[in-house]
């Protein structure tokens, strides 16, 4: 039997809406502070997938330019009527203390690809906001309220009718739904079956008591029966379990009449430990049963001794490996490990902070064969930084580029980093000194960045003045991440020289950041490589990059 094995989006692609138009199959994955914005992956089989567009590209559409960490585009909700694609999504400018600003956009395409319209302001009473069209012609706006009195935060699910051709809501607003004993309902979805309007939610909260719950009306107002095995989906009482934090979910159906429920989950380092590839996307085959209820497909056996199932609920605990639909096999090519940058456009995988790439800080043409970044603002910024990067979607991965950059003083920097938010990082870059018995000189080190407080895991640089390419490398295994260099090839390899001690790679995760930093703030990403480059003195220094190389150990 065909099997898909999970997460079907490795590292970084929470918040799953997966819609089925035709023989396609689409999910789209919240980007929080990450330009573009949304993620939309394609597939035909439900095995594989393939990342083709990123649909909020213009700053028209999309300014989170000076957003904190971690807020930005949440919980973005794909649907597809009368040949319109419609991705509905929240753009968080604040999430501090009691008050939420959470306003809901929607933005329209004939295709996936675009282009995509501007966006239209639907409102602003809280976020994951979705739409539902039903088969009389009538479309409907959900999403769960915040309600900042007493700090009670999670107000349930409202729900109000939708204008189409205006892209706004009307009529009278509806509270359908106050959650389950669960609690914190959030990521509302509504789908009709049999006579039923299908109440899907996420419960529990993002961490290991998330869970996926379920329940149905004959009214899409309600009052809405909680299902009788809710949760459907939950790790929260299988600790050991392979796939954790299992929660936020869609549903979809196949060509065939099966039924498949993708859903955020997180695959720590350790029992309930850190989780390096932040949060990801995965799939369980779901049916029907005679009471009109959903339960999830356990009739396959995977025999792999790394999923676990809770004997008390078999029904509820995600596998690793689930079968595959009965769909052909569609494999998409082979995506190069070695990136070059003498192409006219930039690899998909790499996205930027809060801005988009213009040429006023990132060109592939001002050097013929490298990618050329103009340096700015610190990895502390979260307005104007020059940075590039890549999702970590494993738990050994290999990062390795090639930088040529002259520093004239110490505040200029260039190299390649290990990043999860503005304080939480280790950077091995190229940097200058112009004072004393340094001046003129250049230097690669270390800086280590936990809890917004910096370390140099270096007690003295290391000069390397006068030498024009440097090769820079990390290799993050694990909970460990160690740093190498190298100044010279031998037998068409770089000559690479450890330097540093391993440095704690953990502390690049939302399970890690959650718990320092002061008061709440969100964590909901996940880490990356990058290249970037600083010059804290206004000048705009440039750095050249020749080469990105990403590779998966594991």
């Amino acid at each position: 039997m065909k099997k898909i094995s999970n997460p079907i989006l490795k590292g970084f692609n929470p918040d799953p809406s997966i819609i089925r138009v035709g023989d396609d199959y689409y999910i789209a994955t919240s980007t929080f502070e990450w330009f573009p914005g949304v993620q939309i992956h394609h597939s035909k089989d439900l095995v594989n997938w393939k990342l083709i567009t990123r649909p909020l590209n213009r700053e028209s559409q999309l300014d989170i330019k000076g957003v904190p960490d971690s807020c930005g585009i949440w919980a973005p909700c794909l649907t597809h009527v009368d040949g319109v694609f419609y991705l509905t999504y929240t753009v968080v400018k604040n999430f501090n203390g009691d008050w939420k600003d959470t306003p809901n956009y929607v933005v329209t395409s004939s295709g996936i690809k675009g282009p995509w319209s501007k966006p239209s302001l639907v409102n602003g009473s809280g976020f994951d906001p979705s739409l539902f069209h039903d088969d009389n012609g009538k479309s409907y706006f959900m999403s769960m309220l915040v309600d900042h009195r007493k700090s009670k935060f999670f107000g349930g699910i409202v729900i109000q009718e939708f204008d189409r051709y205006l892209k706004k809501p009307i009529g009278k607003v509806h509270h359908i739904f106050t959650g389950s004993e669960h609690g914190l309902t959030e990521g509302p979805h509504i789908y009709k079956k049999n006579g039923y309007f299908y109440l899907l939610t996420a419960e529990g909260g993002t961490s290991y008591n998330h869970c996926v719950s379920l329940a149905r009306s004959k009214s899409i107002f309600g009052p809405y029966e909680i299902a009788p095995n809710n949760p459907i989906i939950t790790s929260k009482d299988a600790p050991s379990n392979y796939l954790q934090k299992t929660g936020h979910a869609d549903l979809v159906e196949t060509q065939n009449g099966e039924w498949y429920m993708v859903f955020l989950t997180g695959r720590p380092l350790t029992e309930q430990g850190r989780c390096i590839t932040g949060r990801e996307t995965a799939i369980e085959k779901v049916i029907w049963k005679e009471d009109d209820w959903l339960y999830l497909d356990n009739d396959f056996e995977c025999n792999d001794e790394s999923t676990a199932i809770d004997s008390k609920n078999q029904y509820q605990v995600a596998r690793q490996y689930v079968p595959a639909p009965d769909l052909p096999e569609h494999l998409f090519k082979t995506e190069q490990a070695r990136i070059s940058f003498d192409l006219p456009s930039l690899d998909i995988n790499f996205q930027s902070l809060r801005i988009p790439m213009t040429r006023d800080w990132i060109s592939q043409t001002d050097r013929q064969g490298y990618l050329r970044l103009y340096g700015r603002e610190s990895l502390s910024s979260c307005f104007e930084q020059s940075m590039i990067a890549r999702r970590v979607q494993a738990h050994h991965t290999l990062a390795t580029t090639c930088v040529e950059f002259e520093p004239e003083n110490f505040q200029q920097m260039a190299g390649l980093v290990c990043y999860y938010n503005t304080t939480h990082y280790h950077y091995l870059h190229i940097t200058g000194d112009d004072m004393g018995a340094y001046s003129g000189k250049k230097f690669i080190s270390i800086i280590s960045c936990d809890d917004n407080k910096t370390s140099h895991p270096i007690e003295d640089a290391i000069e390397v003045t006068g030498i024009n390419k440097v090769f820079l490398k990390a290799d993050f295994n694990g909970e460990s991440i160690q740093f190498y260099f190298a100044t010279s090839i031998k037998n068409n390899f770089p000559a690479w020289i450890k330097i540093g001690p391993k440095l704690d790679g953990s502390i690049l995760s939302d399970d890690y950041v959650v718990h320092t930093e002061k008061g709440y703030s969100p964590c909901f990403t996940g880490a990356f490589f990058g290249m970037a480059c600083q010059d804290l003195s206004g000048q705009k220094l440039h750095a050249d990059f020749d080469f990105f190389r990403y590779q998966e150990k594991s």
